[in-house]
């Protein structure tokens, strides 16, 4: 709060650290002491963190496969005039975690929900990853099953921000390949693993390079990982709707004018009508 004074019920979604345990505030540790409850998404990974801050508040697991039920017990505490602290295992809650619906819930019914700002894996990586950051997009984690994977990340080919992802270590290699695949061997990324721990690893390079460094370095295997893809540029992204169009085009031309093909091929793959005139004009001479 502006005046440094606390409201005496509310829900406060409070960011833990990632890593290094001494990342986190002294305004979080200070909410973690004094509410009536903490909500985790997992207990036995939190009580670490409040056990090393010698923090007594009372823990309950929250988390995907309990939310409706713990939901209720944790806003008949707060319509009490208790404080709830939301924690995540790690990081920013909501951030690609369970929590959103308990947010909605208590701010239709009135009750005050605070952030408490701190670490978060996905700017942590943005952040030294050497990619443009002015404009970003945050995919959390993609599809487990290759073909599904590779069918989302083909929605994202022409997606001019810088695209940040985050990964398992059994799905890593996997991942990178598809990556590999769909956005092409020279497209940059920026693989981030362990950020704020011993083994801290932050490699910006070619997507061919990155998956060779991490096929030859089993130890880059190992952890948790956030990756970061750099947007398409405007040559790429120019390039990808002509292909789009001229494939569109050959079909359209079995049943109408050149003309005519063009245009309806501009209006739907987003490319120039003349560019792709030339182009098609260039095609039939090369047939």
């Amino acid at each position: 709060m502006t005046d440094g004074v606390e409201p005496e019920s509310a829900l406060y979604i409070v960011a833990t650290p990632i890593g290094n345990l001494a990342d986190i505030s002294s305004r979080a540790l200070s909410i973690l002491e004094s509410v009536q409850l903490i909500a985790a998404e997992d207990t036995r990974h939190s009580a670490n963190l409040l056990r090393h801050y010698n923090i007594q508040s009372k823990l309950i697991a929250y988390h995907d496969f309990n939310d409706s039920a713990r939901s209720q017990s944790i806003i008949d505490m707060l319509l009490a005039d208790n404080s709830v602290a939301l924690i995540s295992d790690a990081g920013t809650p909501l951030i690609s975690d369970p929590g959103y619906k308990l947010v909605k819930q208590a701010q239709e019914l009135g009750i005050t929900v605070v952030p408490v700002p701190g670490p978060c894996a996905a700017t942590a990586a943005l952040s030294v990853a050497g990619l443009p950051s002015d404009r970003f997009v945050f995919e959390g984690f993609l599809p487990a099953r290759q073909q599904a994977r590779q069918k989302h990340l083909k929605t994202l080919l022409l997606e001019p921000r810088s695209i940040i992802f985050y990964e398992s270590p059994h799905r890593i290699l996997d991942c990178l390949q598809d990556l590999t695949e769909v956005f092409g061997p020279d497209r940059r990324i920026c693989l981030a693993r362990e950020l704020t721990k011993k083994f801290e690893t932050v490699i910006t390079q070619s997507l061919k390079e990155c998956l060779q460094t991490v096929q030859g370095d089993s130890n880059q295997q190992k952890g948790e990982f956030v990756l970061i893809v750099a947007g398409a540029d405007k040559k790429e992204i120019e390039k990808t709707r002509q292909d789009k169009a001229l494939e569109i085009l050959v079909k359209l031309q079995q049943s109408m004018s050149l003309k005519e093909a063009v245009a309806l091929a501009s209006e739907l793959s987003g490319a120039r009508k003349n560019q792709l005139y030339e182009l098609a004009l260039a095609q039939q001479k090369q047939n």
